[in-house]
Order: C-alpha cells, then sequence, then structure tokens
C-alpha cells in the first residue's frame, strides 16, 4: 500500500508562515536562488521522486503552484528545472468544494470525501503520494489519521507569532522520530512517522 508524506517548512518556532504571509526568513523560499546545499537539495529530491502523486489545496493551486513551477520548468539555467519539469508531470489532485474543473495539466479535482479519496488513492498501484503545506488541507488529513510520514524541513528562524503549521487541530495524534538531520545550511529535518 501506498505511503502518504508529508513536507513542510517550519520555523524553528513551529509556524508555516509568517501572519502576513511573507516567508523571507526561509532559507528556500521558493525565489530563483536556491539557498539550500546540495545535500538538502538530494533528500528534497528523493523524497518527492519516491512519489508520483501531489496532493493540493485548491489554495495552494490557485495561489501559483502550477504556474510557478512551470515557469521554473521553462527556464534551463535554473537549478530547479529538473525538479520543476517533473512536479509538472506528477499527478496532482486537489481538494476543492468549489472548483467543478481543472485549468492546469496532469490534475484531477477530488471527486469524493477526503478520507475515502485518500485511501482510495493509496490502494491505487505505484509509488507514494505527498502533500505539501496548506494548514487546513494537512490538519484535516492528519485528523483523518491519513498521513503516514511528516518530513519537517526546520529553517533557523524564529517568528514569535504566524500561521500554526496545521492550523486548529481537534485532536493528539502521536509521532515517532525516525531521523532528525542538520544540513549545512542551517536546516534541520525532523522525519516522523505516525504510530
Amino acid at each position: 500500500m501506498r505511503k502518504l508524506k508529508l513536507e513542510m517548512q517550519i520555523s524553528a518556532d513551529g509556524f508555516s508562515s509568517s501572519q502576513d504571509g511573507i516567508n523571507d526568513w526561509m532559507v528556500w523560499n521558493w525565489a530563483p536562488d536556491w539557498g539550500w546545499d546540495e545535500e538538502l537539495r538530494r533528500y528534497h529530491h528523493d523524497l518527492n521522486f519516491s512519489s508520483d502523486c501531489i496532493l493540493l489545496s485548491r489554495v495552494m493551486a490557485e495561489e501559483g503552484f502550477h504556474q510557478h513551477w512551470q515557469m521554473v520548468a521553462e527556464d534551463s539555467a535554473s537549478p530547479q528545472s529538473s525538479f520543476a519539469k517533473a512536479i509538472g508531470d506528477m499527478r496532482k489532485i486537489v481538494f476543492s468544494r468549489t472548483l467543478t474543473e481543472t485549468r492546469w495539466a496532469n490534475t484531477e479535482i477530488a471527486r469524493s470525501g477526503l478520507s475515502e479519496e485518500v485511501t482510495r488513492l493509496k490502494q491505487e498501484p505505484g509509488k507514494d503520494i505527498i502533500v505539501y503545506g496548506g494548514p487546513i488541507l494537512v490538519s484535516s488529513l492528519v485528523e483523518a489519521g491519513l498521513i503516514d510520514e511528516f518530513h519537517f524541513i526546520v529553517n533557523p528562524a524564529l517568528l514569535g507569532s504566524g500561521k500554526a503549521v496545521l492550523g486548529e487541530l481537534r485532536k493528539t495524534t502521536r509521532l515517532m522520530l525516525v531521523d532528525a538531520r542538520p544540513f549545512p545550511c542551517g536546516v534541520a529535518v525532523l522525519h516522523y512517522a505516525k504510530l
């Protein structure tokens, strides 16, 4: 059975974004300059390419996920272009109650409820499934017990306040630490599995 893996950048004090949404505190804040060292890039590539399907919230999809990676893929000088091309080619599922059709390549809109859709996807043949951020979608996946692995990319920054990593969780989820790795650029990756 396929696993659902979460990859999310967070601050050292546990926020996914500042209150104003500006993410210049991230070592890699999706700007053209990829501030990650080679070892962290390899970790990120390996994690992402162990999957062949991406789950997205409607908000993330509409705020530019597709357009950003398409633009990067078209820039052969970008160190991120091969990653971006692979992301563009992967199957993507957008969870939305309001979208009725997709305008993005290789993208489908989830037609059933969250638990039913993810359970069905996990039973399909293929590589694992990955989800990126979006506190509402991620907190719903956590509460439903659907995320199998958590990969938190901890940036060396303290925000003091901001948007919580998982929004408002209504129940406790126990995790087991699988690995904790520091990288030369100052980022640490905390890898947890659901108990």
